[in-house]
């Protein structure tokens, strides 16, 4: 029973991500970040900006998708590893975005 409240909420988690990602991503909705993270976005950087945010947020979403469907198979933390591999992946690649396009993490 554990198993399937655990992919319910982690594939869950990936769709909300997946959307976001791709909101920010293909159609460059800039305006669901809050706005101090692009405060210093250069209007002609905009796209590129959304582009690896966009990218970003997907990746971490794919780590939390393969995180919960090897939770069906594996009952035990390193069903966690895929998640962790990919949030750290996705964290880096908006650090690099916030620190190239916006100057600053801030």
């Amino acid at each position: 029973m554990e198993n399937i409240i655990f992919v319910i909420i982690m594939l869950g988690l990936s769709a909300l991500l997946f959307y976001l990602g791709f909101m920010l991503w293909k159609k460059e909705k800039i305006n669901i970040m809050h706005d101090y993270h692009y405060t210093k976005v250069k209007d002609e950087d905009r796209k590129a900006y959304t582009g690896i945010m966009g990218k970003a947020m997907i990746v971490i979403g794919v780590g939390t998708a393969i995180s919960g469907i090897i939770g069906v198979f594996i009952d035990s933390a390193k069903c966690g590893i895929p998640f962790g591999i990919a949030f750290i992946l996705g964290i880096c690649m908006m650090i690099y975005g916030q620190i190239k396009y916006n100057k600053g993490i801030f």
